[in-house]
């Protein structure tokens, strides 16, 4: 039961009148911003001007006239130059909540032809530690599927982990050369993230020199450049503010990039062990690519300490993906696509996609200036070669009709040259999308780090945010009272603990889908965990008061749900809850068009808003009669199912008692 959906299909054919192409015009009918102006608005009367010469009053006229609405809406309403506001039908709405309070699937039916999706989500390297910079991958893909699942699609999550790159090498040159034997006995996956960074550490080390080098050269010309635009009278002043001022942004990102390469060339020289070791291995980061280059070979040794690190790695992951509630379909490595690698490269050569290009593979799509490499001239295979390896896995194996590649906006590119190589290799029929996405920013709008300058880890991100809430649920639990006005806490230490996991994990889910998921946006511990505003939080909580509602009044929710009496709309509230809430379809439908999650947290903030509205202005337990404390209650009870089920296709869970 999708309203607007409706409002559409009856707009269609009256728009036809007018244009061939009505959906840009379907797309202007909307909720209305102010109930005064109805339920809805159509304002697509004004643009459709520009394309028959007609007055937009006129047009508008012409629509509501061959519009079949007085089922649904009140008699259409002219307004201004050109809107029509639509007014839904009370009884309409009557009948529409008093369906919906007894659907199981609250109103969503599910897709007339379900589609084979494989969301490729997280994928982290598994030789490192995850860090924030995964969280939004892992949300946003993790929503996308319990959402696609609910609409009755064949979905299947993805974690195309990277478990076979050069972040394997540089653990095994680090544990051959500076494992701590004890250390690692002890906690493995500890010791190998150690290494992971130790390498990494003492290559950046010996990278940095050559990079301050090129950036001061590139600094002091840029200032020349300056100086030189700034005593030179030709150019035209607006040009010549506008160069300007792309030089000093220039040079102030060459500046940042300095002090950051500079901090990494005094972390090591001013420590002396590191300064020895990096010393020693001054070719650290070519011998890393060794130890990869002879793991790809076969080389019995590598293959064995492989072997040997992966697991324990995985086990790391799964850690951190249990407490976040994640699971996945399909866990395929580039490991697992390796054997395919060569053939893949073969087909794309024999149907001439493929060329030499001064000694690598290419395939050159006419689109593109760059080329997609999928063969080095060292003969390594690249990224590209095991993304298209998977494509042609996912097509001829898993029957795959949709992917989803939720990635950061940073490899749009790689992902245009890819979909174009998978087309013309003869996969067209997959239909794939790029779910871009921003970055996790801290108060200095640049990526979210520790203080120390360190990436912030997944797992101690997960136990600040869980402590912080518990701190929350523990003031709120230490203030309620009896009847009697006694202080009298409701929860367990064993409840308090599961709540505060609840609410910690949901409030970093909550704070990530909220936003625009290709917009950046700041990482604030307050706002998220406050338990007023567009938080998880406020919505949890409206949830366990609602569950309180039915405790107190020592109701059953499932007689009431199967009651016969009526839901009612009797006053403005009630008919504002019930407008709002046969729109979960609308917003779920939304998610599932644009990829967008966002779209369902307004949705739930906006319904958690409404009903506070309702249940002050409404009494629910001490209503007038029975038949309307009846109908408040099913109202009630129908808005906790909407908030918590909206919640769990984010990956939110609720909890009745907070």
């Amino acid at each position: 039961m999708n309203i607007l959906n409706i409002l559409k299909e009856r707009f269609t054919q009256p728009l036809k009148s007018y244009t061939a192409e009505v959906e840009p015009f379907l797309a202007m009918i909307r909720p209305s911003g102010d109930p005064k102006f109805g339920d809805f608005q159509a304002n697509c009367a004004m643009p459709l001007k520009k394309l028959t010469g007609k007055n937009p009053r006129e047009i508008a006229t012409g629509i509501v006239e061959k519009l079949e609405l007085a089922d649904i809406c009140e008699a259409p309403q002219i307004a201004g130059p050109g809107f029509i506001n639509l007014k839904i039908k009370d009884d309409w709405l009557k009948n529409a909540v008093n369906e919906l309070s007894t659907d199981d699937r609250l109103g969503i039916d599910p897709v007339a032809n379900p589609l084979r999706y494989i969301v490729d989500f997280s994928s982290p390297n598994v030789a490192k530690p995850m860090h924030v910079g995964h969280l939004r991958s892992t949300v946003i893909g993790d929503a996308l599927c319990h959402v696609l699942r609910f609409l009755g699609h064949n979905v299947s999550g993805d974690n195309h982990i990277g478990d076979w790159g050069t972040q394997f090498g540089m653990i095994i040159y680090g544990y051959k050369n500076f494992c701590d034997a004890d250390a690692y006995r002890e906690d493995g996956v500890a010791e190998l993230a150690r290494l992971y960074r130790l390498v990494n550490q003492l290559s950046d080390y010996h990278a940095a020199k050559g990079k301050i080098q090129k950036l001061q050269t590139s600094i002091e010309e840029k200032r020349q450049e300056i100086e030189q635009l700034e005593t030179d009278d030709g150019p035209d002043s607006k040009v010549k503010k506008t160069s300007l001022k792309k030089l000093r942004t220039e040079i102030h990102d060459h500046e940042e990039n300095l002090k950051s390469e500079n901090r990494k060339r005094e972390a090591v020289a001013n420590d002396s062990d590191l300064k020895s070791l990096a010393e020693a291995h001054c070719e650290i980061a070519v011998a890393s690519r060794q130890e990869t280059a002879k793991l790809h070979e076969g080389d019995e040794e590598n293959f064995k300490l492989w072997q040997e690190f992966l697991p324990q790695c995985m086990q790391a992951l799964q850690k951190v993906y249990e407490r976040l509630g994640i699971q996945f379909e399909l866990t395929l490595g580039e490991s697992f696509f390796q054997p395919m690698l060569a053939e893949v490269v073969k087909d794309l050569t024999a149907k001439n996609l493929a060329v030499e290009s001064e000694g690598a593979v290419c395939v050159f799509l006419e689109e593109n200036e760059a080329p997609l490499i999928v063969q080095k001239r060292d003969g390594a295979y690249t990224y590209a070669t095991t993304d298209l390896a998977t494509i042609q896995y996912r097509v001829e194996t898993l029957h795959a009709d949709v992917a989803l590649y939720v990635i950061d906006a940073r490899q749009s590119e790689h992902l245009k040259l890819l979909y174009g190589t998978a087309k013309k290799w003869g996969y067209d029929g997959l239909e794939c999308h790029h779910v871009s996405f921003g970055t996790v920013m801290g108060d200095d709008r640049r990526p979210f780090k520790t203080r120390s300058g360190d990436t912030v880890g997944l797992e101690s991100l997960i136990d600040e945010a869980v402590n912080r809430a518990r701190k929350i649920v523990d003031e709120n639990d230490d203030s309620k009272t009896d009847k009697a006005g006694n202080l009298k806490p409701e929860l367990s230490e064993k409840e308090r603990q599961l709540v505060a996991e609840k609410v910690g994990v949901g409030a970093i889910k909550y704070a990530d889908l909220r936003h625009n998921r290709e917009s950046d946006y700041v990482f604030n511990w307050e706002k998220m965990l406050a338990t007023n505003g567009d938080t998880a939080t406020y919505m949890q909580y409206a949830y366990a008061r609602i569950c309180g509602i039915f405790r107190k009044g020592e109701v059953n929710r499932e007689e009431i749900r199967l009651a016969t009496d009526p839901i009612l709309l009797e006053t403005p509230a009630e008919r504002a809850l019930v407008l709002q809430l046969i729109r979960f379809s609308e917003a779920v439908d939304g998610v599932a068009r644009e990829f967008r999650p966002n779209i369902l947290t307004q949705y739930l903030f906006e319904t958690a808003k409404i009903f506070s509205t309702f249940f002050d202005a409404c009494p629910v337990l001490k209503a007038e009669t029975d038949a309307l404390k009846t109908s408040r209650l099913k109202l009630v009870d129908l808005t906790g199912r909407i908030i918590s089920t909206g919640l769990r296709l984010l990956g939110i869970e609720v909890s009745e008692k907070m």
